[in-house]
């Protein structure tokens, strides 16, 4: 299966062009926004729960990393409230389980380095964690590694972010508020990649926004 498996090319979906479809474990359905594989691959997915729903035992070959998008994930070892950002390196293993509220995450696998070793789980709305402000906009570090950097970015209402190029390529989750670009309008839930040395300007609008965003990982020489 391959699905906007062509990283030199911008992809946008927005919530009106989602289509869930089931995965293997009831209860449990995917909205797969990149992919290379068939069940085990390299994905980009949306992936929902139903209350009270379980998946089964499973070891992390390629790496796990997920942001808990609503309710409240949880596995063997603790609970994932939204806003959980979450990093299982490769060889890890878990046995997600999910209680009353079920749970959304964003959910990206099988793409860590090898020498990426570092498990991460942070609560993003920690006001504590290393951030960097410009005008206007707040940036908070969440993990790096090499030329890989995952950020949660706040961006207050009606402000530009001059033009720039996407050094190693750019991916962005829309979680709360919208932006533009010349492109078009990007408001919530919507999920845009943006290839290597791509260049854009972009702007909030009266509601701001807040991004779920990582940068560096898709050189042009990353074709899956």
């Amino acid at each position: 299966m391959r699905i906007n498996a062509d990283f030199s090319q911008r992809v946008v979906i927005r919530p009106e062009d989602y289509d869930w479809v089931d995965s293997p474990m009831p209860g449990v359905e995917r909205m797969m926004l990149d992919r290379i594989g068939d069940e085990v691959a390299r994905a980009t997915s949306l992936v929902r729960y139903a209350p009270n729903t379980t998946f089964s035992p499973h070891v992390h070959s390629g790496g796990e990393e997920f942001l808990v998008l609503e309710g409240e994930f949880g596995d063997e070892h603790q609970t994932y409230p939204a806003g959980t950002y979450v990093r299982n390196p490769i060889g890890t293993s878990h046995s997600p389980r999910v209680g009353d509220q079920g749970c959304t995450i964003l959910v990206k696998l099988h793409q860590f380095d090898k020498k990426d070793t570092t498990p991460v789980v942070l609560d993003t709305h920690d006001t504590d964690l290393p951030s960097e402000t410009v005008t206007g906009l707040n940036a908070t570090l969440l993990h790096q590694f090499e030329e890989e950097r995952t950020m949660l970015i706040r961006w207050q209402p009606n402000t530009p972010f001059k033009e720039h190029t996407h050094h190693g390529g750019e991916e962005v989750f829309v979680i709360a508020g919208s932006f533009s670009d010349e492109n078009g309008d990007y408001p919530a839930g919507t999920w845009v990649r943006y290839p290597d040395q791509s260049r854009h300007n972009a702007v909030t609008r009266d509601e701001g926004a807040v991004l779920f965003l990582k940068a560096g990982h898709l050189p042009a020489k990353d074709d899956g």
